[in-house]
């Protein structure tokens, strides 16, 4: 792999399954990431366009957004906008991207139409001498195109898993369309990891399906786990990601450590791949 295909990491934050934390993880992830000093773009490819909507950004500063991307092959870098966390800047999204399936299936190499815009992008870059460390893809709640597009343009999938009892069946489907796309069109796609989500400790069942996640999937899923918080569900409402409306609370805390952790995670394995050159 060449140092552009390298910087930056590419990651697709998906789970088929609505309500699981997975936009929320996006934003949070992103906004703790940048806190520790790392060049971020989160590239909102939901039609939904909550990530946008999370990060402050109202649909009347949306002027150009992912579909413009998928759709019209505009680069990029003239889609980014800055948003209320240094060092974290979205491409945003709009109803529109929800024809875009439509509009792309008769289209030639319709499922690279993502990968091509961040090669591009990584190029850019290059030429420029600017820093971007990650881009992460708020993919749609549903293996669809779009979700395609993602993984097909990405490095590794990150997992946000609700703690509830049909977390395991959700997550297989995933992971068969992440072998098919590692298969047919992305050779390189890699799992980044699992990391719960909407933990409550006092439950049984949490506690539950935790152990039977960990037992299945060993040490891809995060030691860190994102537990069920308040004020993580009121910061949307506000524009806000959590580390910035609620810096203290356990909610904000955890994806601090999330951060941490993946930071941690990608140190390890390029010492790993160092060791093997050697």
């Amino acid at each position: 792999m060449s140092e552009s295909r390298r910087a930056p990491k590419v990651i697709a934050v998906a789970n088929q399954k609505g309500g699981v934390g997975k936009t929320t993880t996006a934003i949070n992830l992103g906004t703790a990431l940048a806190a520790i000093g790392k060049a971020v773009v989160l590239l909102d490819l939901d039609p939904q366009g909550n990530a946008s909507t999370g990060l402050g950004v109202p649909p009347s500063e949306r002027r150009s957004t992912s579909y413009d991307v998928l759709v019209g092959e505009r680069p990029l870098k003239e889609t980014l906008v800055d948003t209320l966390v240094p060092g974290l800047r979205l491409a945003p999204s709009d109803p529109d991207l929800s024809g875009a399936e439509i509009e792309l299936a008769s289209a030639p190499r319709r499922s690279y139409r993502l990968r091509k815009t961040i090669e591009r992008y990584r190029d850019d870059l290059a030429d420029r001498g600017e820093r971007c460390d990650y881009v992460l893809i708020d993919c749609p709640p549903s293996l669809n195109l779009l979700t395609v597009n993602a993984m097909t343009a990405a490095d590794s999938v990150l997992v946000p898993l609700q703690a509830e009892f049909f977390a395991l069946e959700g997550l297989s489907q995933l992971m068969r369309t992440v072998d098919l796309v590692k298969a047919n069109l992305n050779t390189g796609l890699a799992i980044q990891g699992v990391v719960l989500t909407m933990v409550d400790t006092r439950n049984n069942l949490s506690r539950q399906v935790e152990d039977d996640v960990r037992a299945h999937f060993g040490d891809k899923v995060y030691k860190t786990v994102i537990p069920r918080n308040v004020r993580v569900s009121e910061a949307p409402s506000f524009g806000k990601p959590v580390l910035l409306y609620d810096l203290q609370c356990a909610g904000s805390q955890a994806y601090a450590g999330l951060a941490r952790e993946l930071v941690q995670q990608e140190r390890g394995q390029a010492a790993g791949n160092i060791r093997e050159m050697a």
